[in-house]
């Protein structure tokens, strides 16, 4: 027990720091991209605030002189590390609403949907993977290789696409977009699970097969185990930490993914909105979606190390 505690204060201790080197970077680095952007960022807020009818050039040079865009970009940069440092993010160029109350709201839709989309992947995964890696090398194992090929090889919003016309369009199951209830959670969940699901898979089936071909595996059968309580006491956890791992790895992925099926789905998670505030030159709301996504890969992260050292006490010592 003290030694997971321990492991876990280490591990605590790690990722906050590597949160402050995220925070920090993914400032500067949406910071610069959103400048980087041709046009005049005053002239799009201001279009946001009053419309493209309203809108001109007393009215675009008002918002300018408001949010400090005339300032040396160094200047903007600092105000609002400054203000960050106080755990504000600031208010939206375009709504004039505090960043961290939109971003709560959408937050919470956004986790929904990577919660679906992992146990979507996990649902599919588990099962091919441990009867693909209890006959490794058969033919079930073969047309699950060429599937997992084939899934991954898809961009998500393709994927995505396709799922919408078959089931929504044509077979009428399920919702197109947005979100009145639980059933529009399928289709997107669905299209990132897939892809999750590729790649975990055939880490399931390495795992399995490792497993099932090794010494302990072996020694568990002679002393008297079923092949049931072999597979479900001994192998499945033994596979289950390459798994867990896996799924961290995929983390990125998910993050990318939660931008581009929001958009597809219109979903009213952190992703469409950040979009939208690119579009928008709202750079507050685009730090601010920016940051939150990168501490959500993090804390993300910090559940996979705790999981891991969990299911491995191999890892508390190491």
């Amino acid at each position: 027990m003290h030694s997971f505690v321990g492991s876990a204060l280490a591990v605590f201790a790690s990722r906050g720091l590597q949160a402050i080197v995220v925070a920090v970077i993914v400032g500067i680095v949406s910071f610069a991209m959103i400048h980087a952007l041709p046009g005049d960022a005053a002239y799009r807020i201001a279009a946001g605030r009053y419309g493209y009818d309203m809108m001109d050039a007393a009215a675009a040079e008002a918002v300018r002189q408001e949010l400090g865009l005339d300032q040396p970009v160094l200047v903007q940069l600092l105000s609002w590390l400054s203000t960050l440092a106080q755990f504000d993010l600031g208010k939206s160029a375009v709504y004039g609403t505090p960043v961290a109350d939109e971003i709560a709201t959408q937050l919470g839709y956004s986790l929904m949907l990577a919660a679906g989309a992992v146990i979507a992947s996990l649902v599919i995964a588990i099962p091919i993977g441990v009867l693909s890696g209890l006959r490794p090398h058969g033919l079930f194992d073969r047309a699950t290789l060429g599937l997992s090929v084939f899934l991954r090889a898809i961009p998500a919003f393709a994927l995505g696409i396709m799922l919408v016309l078959v089931f929504a369009v044509q077979l009428k199951l399920f919702p197109v977009a947005g979100f009145k209830g639980f059933t529009n959670l399928v289709l997107p969940s669905l299209t990132l699970g897939l892809g999750l699901a590729a790649v975990s898979n055939r880490v399931v089936r390495d795992a399995v097969a490792e497993a099932m071909s090794s010494d302990w595996r072996l020694f568990a059968r002679t002393k008297g185990l079923s092949s049931r309580l072999t597979l479900t006491r001994h192998v499945l956890r033994n596979a289950a930490l390459p798994v867990v791992a896996c799924i961290g790895v995929q983390l990125a992925y998910l993050i990318e993914g939660v931008v581009i099926v929001e958009s597809v789905f219109a979903w009213p998670g952190i992703g469409h909105a950040m979009v939208h505030a690119i579009f928008g030159r709202d750079i507050a709301m685009v730090q601010g979606t920016a940051l939150v996504l990168g501490l959500t890969y993090v804390a993300l992260n910090l559940f996979v190390d705790l999981a891991c050292r969990a299911i491995d006490p191999r890892g508390r010592a190491a």
